[in-house]
């Protein structure tokens, strides 16, 4: 079983591709809540590159890297990638309307299903409000 997210973004297919693959914005948006953020990220955007991003609390309770490697690129199209014994795809469909970004990975044992959707599906909201506010003279 497989658990997708999906957003849409109201910005340029090229703005939408950089924000979701430039550490420094990386840092800006990935957060699935108000108390995390992200302090460090890393990319290596190519088939083999690695990538990586440190999450913590706020408070400094807690932390946890999220890494993993590259399985395949297509420029402003979609991103695999392969992270312990898991596997995601990112999709960049172009719209009228904007850039739809679809995220389906395989689920982890630790936590539910229902958490991991509203957790990743957070992460997602807050990079779409990341590159409309971007968008904003």
């Amino acid at each position: 079983m497989k658990i997708t997210v999906e957003t849409m973004v109201a910005a340029p297919l090229e703005e939408v591709w950089r924000a979701y693959t430039t550490p420094e914005d990386i840092q800006q948006w990935n957060a699935a809540s108000e108390d995390w953020h992200t302090t460090a990220a890393v990319v290596d955007l190519r088939v083999g590159g690695n990538f990586s991003s440190r999450m913590e609390a706020r408070d400094g309770s807690a932390g946890f890297d999220f890494a993993g490697t590259y399985t395949e690129i297509v420029p402003h199209q979609l991103i695999e990638y392969s992270f312990g014994d898991r596997e995601a795809r990112v999709e960049f469909n172009n719209e009228p309307h904007g850039v739809r970004v679809r995220v389906t990975f395989d689920p982890e044992s630790t936590h539910t299903i229902e958490q991991q959707l509203l957790g990743w599906q957070a992460i997602l909201d807050n990079f779409a409000r990341h590159v409309a506010d971007k968008q904003r003279p």
